[in-house]
């Protein structure tokens, strides 16, 4: 499951979306809209992405994950616009047979994400501010 939203994500559809009774691990990340990035204070974040570019994308990601990791199921659902603070902006959800595989694959797939997927994320700070921000691998 590959989804692109404008609505506030439904954690528990996507992890039941992965679940099955052949899965010894479920993974779920969330990214979710913290207050401070360093010193500055975040209000709210607003997310654009070239939807068609950007599914096709996970969708590759989400293959290259099964296959590498040998999973049995990923689900990616990433928000658009408006996304408050508390709120997610991303889920992915990993489910395999076994634990080192589902995390391995769930980081991976949250680091690689942020470097290729056609999503781009713009900071509202608190002064009135904005900034466009590009991902730093460096802080995971």
């Amino acid at each position: 499951m590959i989804e692109i939203t404008k609505e506030k994500i439904d954690t528990a559809g996507v992890l039941e979306r992965v679940n099955s009774s052949q899965s010894g691990a479920v993974v779920l990340f969330l990214g979710n809209t913290r207050e401070f990035t360093g010193e500055k204070q975040t209000t709210w974040l607003s997310y654009e992405c070239y939807e068609s570019m950007a599914i096709s994308k996970l969708n590759e990601l989400r293959d290259h994950a099964i296959s590498n990791w040998g999973l049995l199921d990923v689900a990616v659902v990433h928000r658009i616009g408006r996304v408050d603070l508390g709120e997610a902006s991303v889920a992915i959800a990993v489910a395999s047979e076994h634990r080192a595989a589902a995390f391995d694959a769930g980081r991976w797939l949250i680091d690689t994400l942020k470097e290729q997927v056609p999503i781009w994320k713009k900071e509202v700070w608190s002064d009135g501010s904005t900034e466009w921000v590009h991902p730093d691998t460096t802080q995971s």
